[in-house]
C-alpha cells in the first residue's frame, strides 16, 4: 500500500552532492525566473482563476452525471446522491508548471456501476450541453478513451477511470494501490497519470525549486521541438520524470544549478551508447496487486524513463533511434549554453532559442490528412498523428536514410473552395493564394462550393553521404514506407473513403508552405554551393520529373492511385 509521508532518504542513490547553492547560482536562478516570466512562462491571475472556476463547474457536473446514471439503474435519490463522483487534476497543471493557454488533463473517477460507454453516451452529451462548452469530441476508440474539450476557453480533456466500489466520497486519495484491484487495463491506464503526477511531487526534495527547474526545461524542449511523447520524443511525465531525479541527486540545489547539471548528465547519459546505460528511476520498482512489477518490454526500450507508481511503465517506450539522436544533439548544445550563461555571464534567452526544423532538411515527407468537416478532421488527423512514429520507423530503415525528423505538431487549415481542382489542391497542400483568403461568404456566394478541414505533418530527412568513390546521383526510394503508413492508417474503423483522405509526398524544402516558418515569413536562405552535374550522371529533383496530377477522394468519389515517392537526391 503507497503511503502519502514525504521519504527520508530520495531516488535509489545517495546524492552526488548536499551543498547549497553560492550567492552566483542564486542570482542566476533569479535571473532565471525573470526571463521565464519575459517569456510569458507564467499564467496570469484573472486566467488562473477562470480555471478555478472552470474545474468548479466540472465537479458538479460529475456528480450530475453519476448522480443521473445511477438512478437510471434503479438506485433511489438518497443512494444516488451517495454514490458520489470526483475529479483529479493531473500533468502540468498538477504539477504546478502550466503556462497560458494550457490544457488541464482530469480524471474522473466514478462507482463500480458507472460504466465506460456511459462516459460517452451520457457524459459527453451532458457536457456539451453545459454553459461555455464550445467543443467536446470523445475519442473512445484511442488506447486511453478521451473526451476533448473547450470550456470558456479553458482546454480540457477527460479521462475516466470506473473503481470497484459502490461511493466515492470526496475525500478519495488514489495513492492507494489496492485500488487498482478487479479493473480493466484501460481504468488501470487511466488512473496512471493522476498517481505518478502525486507520486512525482512526493519524491522530489524541494517542490518549489523542481518547478521552476521543470518550467525551464519545458520551455526549452517546445522552443526546441523536442517536446511531444506521441512523435517520439520525451513527453511532459518523462521530462518531469528526469527533473525530479536531479533535483534528488542535489536536494539543496537551486533551479540555476539543477538546469547545468541537467544537461550535463542528460547529454553523458545519451552519447555512451544507443540505449541508455540504466533506467531512470525515482525509487525502487514495488510489488503490487496486479501480478507485474514491470511489463516485460519496457526492459528493451531505447531510454528507459520508468514511472514511479504502480504498476510500473516506461514512459519513453515511442523514442525512436532518430528521436533520440536529435534529444542527444540539443542536450549538447543546451550543456554548452548553460556554460556560456554560468561562466561568460549569457543571458538566459539564449537557451530558449526556436528550432531550425523547416530549414534544417533538403527533403521533407508531406503528410496531409483531410477531412470534410470539423469533427471528422479532429477524429481522422489525430488517428493520423499517432500512427506517425510507424512511418518513422519505418524510413529508419532505408538504407540511404540517416535520420527521420518528425516535427511535433500539426498544421491544421480550413480552406473554402469553389471547385473540384481546389479541393484536390487543398488534398495535397497546394493551397493557393485564391484559397487563402477566400471567406465563407464568398464560397457561399459560388455556384459550388465545399469546405476542406486538413492538418498537415512533416517529416525532416536527413541522408547519409555518399560512399567513398559513389558516381552519380544517390536514389532515395521511400514507396515502401510511405504505402505500408497509408495502409495502416486506412484500417482505423471509422475510416470511410467519402468523407477522409490521406496524402504522402516527397518535397524539397523550396516547397513548404509560408505559414509552417515563425510568422508566416520565410527566412533568407543560405548560399549553399551544389555539386555541377557530370554529363554521364545528370542531377535530376522531384521538380524536373514529370508528374500526374493526382485527385483527392473529397473532389470525387474515385480515387486514382498516388504515384511511387521515389525520386533522386543528393547528400545534405
Amino acid at each position: 500500500m503507497a503511503t502519502t509521508d514525504r521519504p527520508m532518504h530520495y531516488g535509489i542513490t545517495n546524492p552526488i552532492s548536499m551543498a547549497g547553492p553560492s550567492p552566483k547560482e542564486e542570482a542566476l536562478t533569479k535571473s532565471l525566473l525573470e526571463e521565464l516570466k519575459r517569456q510569458k512562462s507564467f499564467e496570469g491571475e484573472e486566467e488562473a482563476k477562470n480555471r478555478e472556476v472552470v474545474l468548479g463547474r466540472i465537479a458538479a457536473l460529475v456528480k450530475e452525471f453519476v448522480f443521473k446514471v445511477s438512478k437510471s439503474r434503479g438506485m433511489s435519490d438518497a443512494a444516488s446522491h451517495a454514490a458520489g463522483g470526483k475529479i483529479f487534476t493531473f500533468g502540468s497543471y498538477r504539477l504546478g508548471v502550466h503556462g497560458p493557454g494550457a490544457d488541464i488533463d482530469t480524471l474522473l473517477v466514478v462507482p463500480k456501476h458507472v460504466s465506460r460507454d456511459d462516459f460517452f453516451l451520457v457524459f459527453e452529451p451532458m457536457l456539451r450541453e453545459a454553459p461555455g462548452v464550445t467543443e467536446a469530441t470523445g475519442v473512445p476508440e484511442a488506447y486511453v478513451p478521451i473526451i476533448k474539450s473547450k470550456i470558456s476557453g479553458v482546454e480540457i480533456d477527460f479521462l475516466c477511470a470506473r473503481l470497484a466500489l459502490a461511493q466515492i466520497p470526496d475525500d478519495m486519495d488514489l495513492s492507494n494501490d489496492d485500488l487498482l484491484r478487479n479493473l480493466d487495463e484501460r481504468c488501470v491506464r487511466s488512473l496512471g497519470g493522476s498517481r505518478v503526477t502525486d507520486e512525482i511531487l512526493r519524491l522530489v526534495p524541494n517542490v518549489a525549486v523542481f518547478r521552476d527547474a521543470l518550467r525551464c526545461i519545458k520551455l526549452w524542449a517546445k522552443n526546441r521541438a523536442i517536446y511531444s511523447n506521441v512523435m517520439g520524443f520525451l513527453g511532459g511525465v518523462a521530462w518531469a520524470m528526469l527533473v525530479a531525479r536531479i533535483c534528488q541527486l542535489y536536494p539543496n540545489q537551486c533551479a540555476a544549478t539543477i538546469i547545468s547539471r541537467f544537461f550535463t548528465i542528460m547529454y553523458q547519459c545519451t552519447q555512451l551508447s544507443r540505449k541508455w546505460p540504466q533506467p531512470v528511476l525515482l525509487k525502487p520498482i514495488g510489488d503490487g496487486p496486479l501480478n507485474v512489477r514491470l511489463y516485460p518490454a519496457d526492459r528493451v526500450h531505447r531510454m528507459p524513463i520508468i514511472t514511479p507508481a504502480y504498476p510500473a511503465m516506461c514512459s519513453t517506450h515511442n523514442v525512436s533511434a532518430s528521436t533520440q539522436e536529435i534529444t542527444t544533439q540539443e542536450c549538447k548544445l543546451a550543456s554548452e549554453i548553460v556554460g556560456r550563461i554560468f561562466e561568460e555571464g549569457a543571458p538566459w534567452s539564449e537557451l530558449f532559442g526556436k528550432h531550425d526544423f523547416f530549414s534544417r532538411y533538403r527533403y521533407y515527407i508531406q503528410v496531409v490528412a483531410a477531412a470534410n468537416t470539423d469533427e471528422n478532421i479532429k477524429k481522422w488527423s489525430g488517428t493520423v498523428e499517432s500512427k506517425l512514429r510507424q512511418l518513422v520507423l519505418r524510413l529508419e530503415n532505408v538504407e540511404a536514410l540517416r535520420m527521420a525528423h518528425p516535427f511535433i505538431k500539426g498544421f491544421s487549415r480550413v480552406s473554402h473552395c469553389i471547385s473540384e481542382e481546389e479541393v484536390n489542391d487543398v488534398a495535397f497542400n497546394r493551397i493557393g493564394e485564391a484559397v487563402v483568403n477566400r471567406t465563407e461568404e464568398e464560397m457561399k456566394a459560388a455556384p459550388w462550393s465545399r469546405t476542406v478541414y486538413s492538418t498537415t505533418f512533416y517529416v525532416g530527412l536527413g541522408i547519409n553521404p555518399k560512399p567513398a568513390g559513389y558516381v552519380g546521383p544517390q536514389k532515395l526510394d521511400i514507396t515502401y514506407p510511405t504505402n505500408e503508413f497509408k495502409k495502416l492508417c486506412k484500417t482505423w474503423e471509422l475510416f470511410d473513403i467519402s468523407a477522409m483522405d490521406l496524402h504522402v509526398t516527397h518535397i524539397k524544402s523550396v516547397q513548404l508552405p509560408n505559414w509552417v516558418f515563425e510568422g508566416g515569413v520565410r527566412p533568407t536562405p543560405k548560399a549553399v554551393k551544389r555539386p555541377k552535374p557530370t554529363k554521364t550522371s545528370p542531377v535530376t529533383h522531384a521538380s524536373d520529373v514529370p508528374s500526374k496530377k493526382r485527385r483527392s477522394s473529397l473532389g470525387e468519389t474515385s480515387q486514382i492511385p498516388a504515384a511511387p515517392l521515389t525520386q533522386p537526391v543528393h547528400a545534405n
